[in-house]
């Protein structure tokens, strides 16, 4: 199936078929948070201050069935959204489900990404999710969305990873062999496939993967068609990813899981192996991690249209100056305890949690350290966890 035409056909009727993802449609604003779809907060991530302005344009490129987009418009009060797919069925469910929750500042266009050029104007944020490594042209679909990317503009994307999805891969293809002329049929690819899960034995590894991983999403049919009867994959490694990323002719700013790229989880038990990483390019330390933890399912990152400037708080005067407010994507507070903006448990010192409640994004830190004996450092601690985000004086 290599027209590119023929695929994405093939694309959209999967997703006619089985609109994902599934998640149910409400009559309220979703609960919780994402917060790689808050500006403020993604904002805040990338560039260590907050964003000169909230009334934004977004672009949720390869909305699905809109679960993303919704978000997007409730977690932006000021920004106007905009969705676009490929499948048309998919986007009747993502233009329900918005209207029922009343995220109403969006708009939807049966469109795909290599057509994104037909859109006003640029965009501050876009939003591509699982949607580069279902097209046939990876490369020419993330050209036609960095075109569309503002000066000073975010980009957040994520695809899948080769190391942590070999399991699916060969059961991709056990059940298109076993479908053989029956491809594209995708009811029968998820029978094909539940039968084939059924009957392997336990100790099966396609099995044992599954069970420890999948299962429970895949209990709907619409994950087990995403996962194991998708027509069009692309899985990257680092190297392949970065060709992907360079051929954007953005700024690479960062994964938005650093923790999981921190060589210290791994290696910190033989310093001198770290010493010896020191003399690794950047890439070099990600390929080496993935490596040495090959659970990589996906890869979730920032990147950026120059210029972006980001904040430098070395500068005690600098640190002082600015006006702190908490990170919208904290659940939990006022309490001592709450949940951060990756849903991790943190615990605040009492002087921590009263330095927290005095920032009101009017006060600067130097009036707030007047009467909270916190320090720069405490400071510094708590601008290291997200927690909190800054305006330059």
């Amino acid at each position: 199936m290599s027209d590119p035409q023929t695929v994405s056909n093939a694309v959209a009727k999967l997703y006619d078929t089985y609109p994902f993802p599934p998640e149910p449609i409400l009559d309220e604003p979703p609960p919780g948070y994402n917060w790689r779809w808050n500006w403020l907060a993604a904002y805040s991530f990338c560039t260590g201050r907050k964003p000169p302005k909230q009334d934004i344009r977004i672009l949720d490129a390869g909305c699905g069935s809109g679960v993303g987009t919704e978000y997007l418009v409730h977690l932006n009060p000021q920004a106007q959204v905009v969705g676009i797919d490929l499948s048309s069925g998919t986007l009747e469910v993502a233009k329900e489900r918005c209207q029922r929750s009343g995220a109403d500042r969006v708009e939807f266009h049966h469109l795909s990404l290599y057509d994104v050029e037909q859109l006003r104007g640029e965009f501050d944020l876009i939003n591509c999710v699982g949607v580069l490594h279902h097209l046939p042209d990876p490369i020419r679909g993330i050209q036609a969305l960095a075109k569309k990317l503002a000066p000073g503009g975010l980009m957040h994307i994520f695809v899948y990873g080769e190391l942590g999805r070999w399991e699916i891969r060969l059961m991709q293809k056990a059940i298109a062999l076993l479908q053989n002329e029956k491809r594209g049929d995708y009811p029968d690819g998820v029978h094909v496939g539940r039968k084939i899960f059924a009957s392997l034995p336990e100790n099966n590894r396609l099995l044992k993967r599954e069970k420890e991983r999948w299962s429970m999403e895949n209990q709907r049919d619409e994950c087990f068609a995403d996962m194991y009867v998708h027509p069009q994959e692309i899985d990257y490694n680092i190297d392949t990813l970065f060709e992907l990323i360079d051929a954007s002719g953005l700024e690479f700013i960062g994964f938005s899981n650093p923790s999981f790229w921190n060589l210290e989880r791994l290696l910190g038990k033989a310093p001198e192996l770290i010493e010896r990483a020191e003399e690794l390019s950047k890439r070099q330390n990600y390929r080496l991690i993935e490596l040495l933890d090959p659970e990589v399912t996906h890869y979730e990152f920032f990147l950026g249209r120059p210029p972006i400037t980001k904040a430098d708080w070395s500068n005690d005067n600098a640190l002082l100056s600015a006006i702190p407010e908490l990170n919208p994507c904290i659940d939990g507070f006022p309490s001592k305890c709450v949940f951060n903006y990756d849903y991790q448990i943190i615990n605040f010192s009492e002087t921590e949690f009263e330095f927290l409640q005095k920032c009101d994004g009017n006060s600067t830190v130097a009036e707030i350290l007047v009467e909270i004996q916190l320090g720069l450092d405490g400071v510094r601690t708590l601008m290291q966890q997200q927690l909190l985000i800054l305006t330059p004086a």
